[in-house]
Order: structure tokens, then sequence, then C-alpha cells
């Protein structure tokens, strides 16, 4: 199997879990002569079955030869954009200029692969996209995969265009499979969260606001949102994926989320395992409830999910232990 973008938090996993079922693993990513990012991979254990390569996925035909001989591909690379190539924020563009420079990469990026992955006879594709595909306008009580998609035009009038990347890059690999006779799982995580297989990963997100508070210093939050984010731990996120593959019933989307719950729940659950950290101010006006979900389909590749509160331990745990967190300079 193929994983594109080995070197990120879902697709490190992804070759993790797969190394460990005794699968024979291609990782690429565009510098597999990176020092921060390949020898963690070829550390992994059963890492003599593992082989990296450089590709970029905006080069078309660059995953040509790479998925030759290939069972499946994992596309784990098309990570959000919130920033044009000249650092412009997404949300101050106008439509075009975050068409072209936010939505068109991910959308031509995953099209390049499965152009390739459709020359080499490759049947089985496996996304990772975001649940930002599935909040429909207006919004529904308990959402569900099937039926709930977000509309593009209307990310777009919000400047989403980072969330419209998703949508868009969805509609079309849907279409593109659904015409060759390729068979597609879509895995839709919000946050991911759990110990970190390269270091630099702890520098990111909402992992990097968690190391802060590890260290005693402040959350990236001064005040708790009064909102609510949905979450998974990586290692049951990887498994997913894998039993996407592995059942061959396995087709369409898939929610990659244990549960949401409100940010004030969330930070509630932190400051028991980290009673002397700071905090943010506390939320003063009644909690809005969290984003529901209809979880059949997701139940049905049948992997058991650690629950948030074993979410956040094992997080911390790991920050606690190997001390990683990384400073922006």
């Amino acid at each position: 199997m193929c994983v594109v973008g080995a070197s990120g938090l879902v697709g490190s996993n992804i070759t993790k879990a797969a190394l460990a079922r005794g699968y024979t693993v291609r990782g690429t990513f565009r510098d597999v002569t990176d020092p921060t990012k390949a020898p963690y991979l070829l550390a992994l254990p059963e890492g003599e079955h593992l082989e990296l390569f450089s590709a970029d996925m905006a080069n078309p035909g660059a995953f040509d030869p790479l998925l030759e001989n290939i069972d499946c591909v994992f596309i784990a690379s098309l990570i959000p954009t919130y920033f044009g190539p000249a650092g412009k924020p997404a949300r101050e563009m106008e439509d075009e200029q975050g068409y072209q420079e936010i939505v068109r990469p991910t959308l031509d990026g995953c099209l390049n692969i499965l152009e390739s992955a459709h020359g080499a006879g490759v049947k089985d594709v496996v996304i990772c996209s975001s649940t930002s595909s599935t909040n429909p306008i207006p919004s529904v009580p308990n959402k569900n995969e099937v039926d709930h998609w977000s509309n593009e035009q209307e990310q777009y009038s919000v400047k989403k265009y980072t969330s419209a990347a998703k949508t868009v890059m969805e509609k079309a690999a849907i279409q593109f499979t659904a015409d060759r006779d390729m068979r597609l799982s879509i895995l839709l995580p919000t946050l991911m969260l759990g110990p970190a297989i390269i270091p630099e990963h702890a520098n990111r997100g909402f992992m990097k606001s968690l190391a802060n508070m590890v260290a005693g210093e402040p959350p990236s939050h001064q005040k708790i949102p009064n909102d609510s984010n949905s979450m998974i731990h990586v290692d049951d996120l990887a498994n997913l994926f894998l039993a996407a593959y592995e059942n061959p019933k396995a087709k369409g989307r898939y929610f990659g989320v244990y549960d949401s719950w409100p940010w004030q729940r969330i930070y509630a659950a932190i400051a028991e395992l980290l009673p002397d950290a700071p905090m943010p101010e506390p939320l003063r006006e009644p909690m809005i409830d969290a984003t529901s979900f209809d979880f059949t389909r997701r139940d049905s590749l049948g992997v058991p999910l650690r629950d948030i509160p074993t979410i956040l331990k094992d997080t911390i745990s790991w920050l606690q232990a190997t001390g990683q967190r990384l400073r922006i300079n």
C-alpha cells in the first residue's frame, strides 16, 4: 500500500498501524531527506518494510511510478490551507483568489494522485478529509455522512475557503472514482490528538496549546469558547482507515470522530489532568449544545474508539513524558 502524506499526523499513524499489521508500505511526502521527519518514520517497529519516496501532489504524474503494484492508496496529504503562497490569510481573500490559492491546490492535488492511481490499476482509495464538508445550511440536529453536505458556494460567501476545499475535493473524488469503478472511502475527522510520531506535530493546533499548558503557560484560548469540538485518538483514526480498506464492502463517507464536547467540558477535563495549569477565562453565558452525529456508518467499520477523557489523558501524558514542546521563533 501507499500512504501519501506519510509525514503528517494522520499519515504517520496510518503508516505505523499498517506496518504493525504486516503490510509493506510506500510512504511519500515532498522531501524524504528532511531530517525532522524521515528518521522517525524509519524507526517505527517493522520499519524495514517501509520505503520512503519524495513526491509532490501538485505535479501531475509524480505518483505514476510510485503506485505501480500497489493495492491501496491512502491520501493523507490534503491538509487544511489557511494562507496563500504569499502569506495572505484565506479569510481576507476574494472568491477568485480563494479558489485559485486555497481550493484549487487541494482539488488538483487529489485528482493528480487519483489519475496516477487509476493509471496504475489501483482499485481501492481512502482519503482523509474533514467534517467541515458536512455542515448543511440550515443546520440539522443530528448529522450523517450520506445526506449532509456543506454548500461550497455558501462557504465561499463567508470566506471559508479552507473548508470549501474539502467539500469541492470530496465531490470531485467521488465522481472521478465512480466513473472509473474505483472503491473510495473518505474519513472525516476534526481534532486529532494522541501521542505523535514526528515531534513537530506537538507544535501545531490544539496539541501546541496542550503542550503550553503542560509547561505552565496559557492555552491558545483566552476565554472558553461557547462552541464545541469533535475529536478522536489519532491511533483510532488510523485503524478506521485500515478498516475502510480491509472491509471490501466499505465505501463512501465515514465520520472520523469519537464524539463532540463543548469546550467548557473539554477544559474541565483538562483541569482534572493539569490542576495547576493556567486555564482560559470561564464561560459566563449558557453553554450551547455540542454537535450531534449519527455514527451508524462509522460503527459499521468495527473499530473500538477511546473516549474523550482517555484521548486527553494519553495526549497530556505523552507531552509530559517526552517534553515535546517546540517554540515558534
